[in-house]
This record gives structure tokens, sequence and C-alpha cells, in this order.
């Protein structure tokens, strides 16, 4: 299939959604024309009724006609419940079609994306952002064909019926158009900050959720509540904004159907003083005013769907056309047979503040070796390491992996030679086995078993109700904080990558739990390019090499032996740690 064109018009990229459910499209707008048509004749036969076969006494053709008029109808109740049914269905799949592709492009973006969006935001323009889609996408272009067929038809028939009526009634058209025009600019405007305030409150309630457990420590409920408040107040005031332009323009278009209804009767009825009109001709033209003004109180509800639906659809065009800041550059190669060779060759970094986080960083880690981080909290060790797999390009210098650029190799490729190990795991609502199997999708049950014995936990998740079958909760809260860890170890196990980073991983733990998990950890490392950043020195005492991380630079590398010889920045924090 083609791949969409986000940069295109609106209109244009919306229309390309309807292009795999054409079948479902077709026959919905061909059933609205067929309801269409059927509204269009009633009042026609009405009026050849009166005129013709009930004062000519054609009783025969009279039943016969209205027998058909019945058949019609039965047949429009038909293509109703299609309309309804399948109609509805097709919107449903063209709005998950939106939803899979702006949640797959939201997995492409860079983590620097993250650090400025909130969860609960993006949550909102996944799902309500979409959800008047389904509206808009079945109700918009059959309202607006059967609204355009029924008045182009209707005002037909009105001219055949008497033309001079007809152009009065049309005249009240261009005060309907300009009146709407105006009000859908505002109403456009006033949906806008709807979602807007929608998404905060979304990122409110997914805060509020994740936060209970410290929001109850800490004895915050009523500061959350508070916060919500805001929040919700904010919603109130926009909805009310809202409500109030809804309102005024539903009220508008009101006052211009009512208003041509009322011409219909003063004009014509000054017609029939003039007998230019007879009674029989009144009640059929002020049937067809009314099929006349039904499809444009359609229109103007078209526009209100059109104005919902579009303001979602723009947003989530908005974002789909973010760009990932770290994208494969042309001609990326797949990064294969790596042996971990790894090298950071005069590295400096910023955020886009400009503050500086790392500044001419250099070290060669050879395969098999480990490399140990240390240093103050906010010195740039967890940086550091995120440059390795490019969760954030380097600002200056280079980071190589088995003497290739790693943003000269596909990001796939890279992630798939990397395991990341980190304090705080991610554990999904899911079983043991799934969680595990995360490290490689495609793997066995047998694998997975086999990776969590070299984790260490398979005789714990035997142990649990369901064996590897065990529900673990939201983030693994049946989990506690060792059996979580050495979950991540597992994944990684199966994973089998030729370079591993340890990010604090076992800071968290007490020391009982640290040093059941330091031996998983030591045989996960067994053989592989290492990098660990540690606060806790006693976990770094086999590292190879040991990194002094101050003040945006490597104040010390080398082995630990010669470090503590030197009696410098590495000493002073073994000593403080009482290591001595």
């Amino acid at each position: 299939m083609k791949e969409k064109d986000f940069s295109s018009h609106p209109i244009r990229l919306f229309a390309s959604y309807y292009k795999p459910h054409m079948r479902l499209f077709l026959l919905d707008m061909a059933c609205a024309l067929i309801a269409c048509g059927a509204d269009l004749v009633f009042p026609y036969v009405t009026r050849y009724t009166l005129n013709s076969l009930l004062p000519d006494r054609l009783f025969r053709l009279f039943f016969a006609i209205m027998g058909i008029l019945a058949a019609a109808y039965v047949v429009k109740a038909v293509c109703k419940f299609i309309i309804t049914y399948l109609g509805h269905l097709m919107g449903v799949r063209l709005e998950a079609d939106m939803r899979t592709d702006i949640l797959t492009h939201i997995q492409t973006l860079s983590f620097s994306f993250f650090d400025r969006n909130r969860t609960g935001v993006l949550m909102s323009r996944i799902t309500n952002d979409l959800f008047s889609i389904t509206e808009l996408s079945h109700h918009g272009p059959e309202n607006l064909m059967t609204s355009l067929v029924t008045i182009l038809g209707a005002f037909a028939i009105l001219c055949t019926i008497c033309w001079p009526l007809a152009c009065v009634i049309l005249a009240v058209v261009p005060l309907f158009i300009i009146f709407t025009v105006h009000w859908n600019g505002k109403m456009d405007q006033a949906n806008a900050e709807v979602k807007k305030s929608l998404g905060e409150i979304n990122a409110s309630i997914e805060s509020g959720i994740s936060g209970i457990r410290t929001a109850k420590a800490f004895a915050n409920e009523t500061a959350e509540a508070d916060k919500f408040r805001q929040a919700n107040d904010m919603f109130k005031d926009a909805k009310k904004n809202w409500y109030k332009t809804m309102g005024i323009y539903h009220a508008g278009i009101d006052s211009t159907m009512s208003l041509m209804q009322v011409l219909t009767i003063t004009v014509g009825g000054f017609f029939i003083m003039r007998d230019r009109m007879d009674y029989v001709d009144l009640i059929t033209f002020s049937l067809y005013v009314s099929t006349f003004v039904r499809p444009i109180t359609q229109l103007a509800d078209f526009i209100e769907t059109f104005t919902d639906g579009m303001t979602g659809f723009k947003r989530f065009r908005e974002l789909m056309n973010t760009r990932p800041e770290i994208e494969d550059r042309p001609g990326a190669e797949e990064l294969k047979d790596v042996t971990g060779d790894v090298e950071y060759r005069d590295v400096s970094f910023s955020y886009d503040s400009g503050v500086p986080v790392l500044e001419h960083v250099s070290f060669t880690l050879p395969h098999g070796k480990t490399l140990a981080v240390v240093g103050p909290s906010g010195g740039g060790k967890t940086t550091l390491c995120q440059l390795l797999p490019r969760f954030y390009d380097v600002t200056d210098g280079a980071v190589l992996l088995d003497g290739r650029d790693v943003r000269d190799v596909t990001q796939q490729s890279l992630h798939r030679a990397i395991g990341i190990i980190q304090q705080d795991v991610f554990v999904f609502a899911d079983t043991i086995r799934e969680n595990i199997r995360y490290g490689r999708p495609d793997a066995t049950d047998e694998e997975i078993v086999a990776a969590a014995m070299r984790a260490e936990i398979h005789e714990e998740i035997m142990a649990m109700p369901d064996g590897y079958d065990t529900f673990v909760g939201e983030r693994g809260v049946m989990l506690s904080g060792g059996q979580k860890q050495r979950l991540s170890i597992a994944r990684v196990f199966l994973k089998n990558p030729p370079v591993l980073i340890l990010d604090e991983a076992t800071s968290a733990l007490d020391s009982v739990t640290e040093k059941h998990i330091q031996a998983s950890l030591d045989e996960l490392a067994r053989g592989r390019t290492g990098i660990i950043i540690a606060h806790r020195l006693s976990t770094v005492k086999n590292a190879d090499l040991i990194a002094v991380v101050e003040d945006e630079h490597i104040v010390e590398l080398g082995p630990r032996e010669e470090l503590l010889a030197k009696n410098g920045a590495f000493a002073k924090l073994w000593q403080a740690q009482d290591l001595t």
C-alpha cells in the first residue's frame, strides 16, 4: 500500500483513509441516495394524488401507487439499517486505522519528544481526538451528498410548482451561508480549546492514578484533588464557551428555518389571493419546503460534526507530522556480527537548553571488558550510557561500536545488539511468561524457562499460584523489587546481546537482595562488553576499568587499584563509602 503523505491537505489525507474500505463507503452512499429519493418522491405523489387521482376517482390506481410508495419506504428502512450499521462500522475501521498509525508513529519518536510531552496528553490525542472521527467519516460524506441532492432536487420541483415563490425561499439561503461560515470559525476555536483541556484532564488523571501510592504515603490526596480540580475547571470553562457558541449557532439556524416556513405561507397566501396558486400547490410547496429545510439543518449538523472531527484530525495530523529527532541516516546499514568494541571519541552533549551535560569525553572499551561509571548525581553518567544506543545523539564527537559510528547503522540493529537493565524496571500488566518473552518475542517456553533459571528466579516463579502464567498486575505490583529486577535480567538473557548497560540496576535494593541479584548480573555480564553505572562502589569491584564523571568530564579513568593509588576523586568516593 502506498504510504500516506501526512503533509498533504487535511481533506486529501482524510479521504485517503477511505481507500481500504471503499466497498463499504460506496454501499453506504448508495443506500443514502435511495433513502434520499424516497423523501423527494412523497410530496410529488401527494400533489399528484390530490390534483388528479382523487378528483378523477381513479381509486384503483391510487391504491396501487400507495402500495408502491409503502414498498419504497420498506426499502428505505432497509437502507437506513445499512447506513446505521455498516456505515458506522466503516467509521470505526477508519478510526482504528488512524489510531494504529498514530501509535505506530509515536513508537518511532525520540526520547526528547517524551521528555517534553505528558503521557496523559498523548493518550488524549490517541483516544479522544479520534473519537469524533467515527461520526465524521460516516455521516460527513453521507450528509453532505444527501443534503445537496435533496436541496437541488427539492428546489427543482419547487420551481415547477411556483418559481417566484421558490426564488423567495432561495433568497434566504445566502443568509444561512454567511451565518454558518462566521460561527463555524468560532466553533472550531472553541472545540480546539475543549480538546486541549481534555488532554490536560487525562494527564492529571494519569498522574493521579500512577502516583496514588506516593500521594497516600504523604497524605497529599487533597493536593492531588486540587490539581485535578484546576484542570477540571479549565475543561468546564472551555465547554461553557463551546456550548455557548453552539447555542448561538443552532438558534440562528433554527430562526432561518422558521423564516422559510413563514415566508412560504405569507407569499403563498398572497399568490392564492391573486389566483396564481391553489391550495393543493401551497400544501405541496409547504411539504417540499420541509424537505428543503431538513437537509439545510443536516448541513448545519454536518458542519458541527465536521468542525469537531476535523479539529481532532488536525491534531492527529500535527502529531503524525512530528518527525523523530533521531532517524536512520540515508544508507544506514544493519549492524551484524557485533563483537562489542566500544569507543567514545571526544564526545560532547547538551540538551535543547544548550547547557552542557558532557564535554570532550573519550575512552576505549575492548570487547568482553567492563567499564564502571561512577560519580556524583547529575554528573552525566546516565546520559553517557544513553548515547551508545542512540537514545540521544551526540552534540560533537562520535560514539563507535565495532569501529562504526552508531549514527551510520540502523537503530533497530543497534538496539538488538545492546541489553539495558535499569533501576526502575518496567513490568507490563501481563503474565510472567510474556514479560520475560519481551526480550525476544519469538522465544519458546523452554528458552524462557532457561533464561529464568540463569536469572535465578525460576524457583520463585514455580512457587507462585500459576507459575509462569501468574498475572503480575499493573507495573508488576504483585512482584517484589528483587523479583522485578531478576525478571528484567531474564529478559536480557533471552535477548543475548553482546553489549550490556546496567544503569544503577541494584541501587534501589537492600543489601541482602543486592548480593543475590549481583550473582545473576555477574553471570549475565560474563563474556559481554559491559558499562555499569553505580552509586554503590562495592558492585564495581570486578570492573576492568572505572571512569569517574564529574562536572561534565571524565576526571579519572583506569583500573580500580590504579585509581586508589592516585588517591584522587575515586579514592575519596571509595573512602566515603567505607570500603577501605
